[in-house]
């Protein structure tokens, strides 16, 4: 009996998209150069408590495809030895580079999605740039590259009629329940592990849709869609998706668009930023066609 081939087809690697930024750091290296970096991490879920990171430098003369191709197939290689699967998605965000990310992730197989949904890439940015890069020799305060910003003057466009649904309500959540998401049964959507420390009696602000004959569908639409976060901007609900999407989803009363920019703003504050959008048939089923959490989080300036 071959032990050892038993031992390596009983052996499950984990699964998870990974999330990407390969852009200029606020450090001047020892060439006078800006650092060019590369990042990676996988998203967390509810299959696994750890999560896969990865940083590699890129030479300032060899920012393109062929150095960011190499660069992947040795995080997939390293992903591999540390029990993680080759990702069959990877999000990003960074427009100006999508040109070479797409190229080389098209060469190594993996589907390229540009998208703002990569919560956990902006955390490990921050972090890197609250915590590790201020120490090194070379350290620029302020930031050399642009980072993300939601900020962006693109025009909101009403949500089409298709999927408006018959009503919806603002509505909140407590933390203690979107703990328990992961038991919530639902066709489409999107969560992942909140914060555990969080308050459970602390609640998050969110859209609840409702459509009784066409849910499905609009939880589809919705799955197409890669919400990011609620906001408020002139009174109106807005939702960012995507890129640089921004959807209009109903205006409100100066009164309560007031209080709910404070509720996002304590949200912020309080409990990490933390939204939600659900879409069911009725508000007194127990089932949803649809439900996503969200964040509403940005980069240091």
């Amino acid at each position: 009996m071959n032990i050892n081939k038993k031992i390596e087809t009983s052996f499950e690697l984990k699964i998870s998209d990974w999330e990407l930024d390969f852009y200029s750091r606020p450090i001047i290296e020892s060439n006078g150069k800006k650092r060019w970096e590369l990042i990676i991490c996988s998203k967390k879920s509810y299959k696994t408590e750890d999560i896969f990171l990865w940083n590699k430098k890129c030479p300032a003369n060899e920012v393109n495809s062929v150095w960011l191709t190499k660069a992947l197939y040795e995080a997939i290689n390293d992903a591999k030895k540390a029990g993680w699967a080759k990702p069959s998605i990877v999000r990003f965000w960074r427009s100006s580079m999508k040109s070479i990310i797409k190229k080389s992730l098209e060469a190594t197989g993996i589907e390229a999605l540009v998208s703002r949904r990569t919560y956990d890439l902006f955390d490990r940015i921050e972090f890197l740039e609250k915590e590790i890069y201020p120490k090194e020799k070379g350290y620029v305060r302020g930031v050399l590259a642009p980072t993300f910003s939601s900020k962006m003057e693109t025009s909101p466009q009403p949500l089409p009629e298709a999927v408006r649904g018959d009503a919806l309500t603002i509505s909140e959540i407590s933390v203690g329940e979107l703990k328990s998401a992961e038991n919530w049964p639902m066709e489409f959507g999107d969560i992942f592990p909140i914060q555990q420390h969080l308050d459970d009696d602390k609640f998050v602000p969110g859209l609840r849709l409702f459509s009784k004959d066409r849910s499905l569908a609009l939880s589809a639409w919705f799955s197409c869609l890669e919400p990011i976060k609620l906001t408020i901007c002139k009174n109106q609900l807005i939702l960012e998706a995507s890129e640089d999407d921004k959807w209009l989803v109903t205006d409100l009363p100066e009164k309560d668009a007031n209080t709910l920019s404070t509720k996002f703003l304590e949200n912020k504050k309080n409990s990490f930023g933390y939204q939600f959008i659900s879409i069911q048939s009725t508000p007194y089923i127990e089932k949803f066609a649809g439900f996503w959490i969200l964040r509403d989080i940005e980069l240091i300036s």
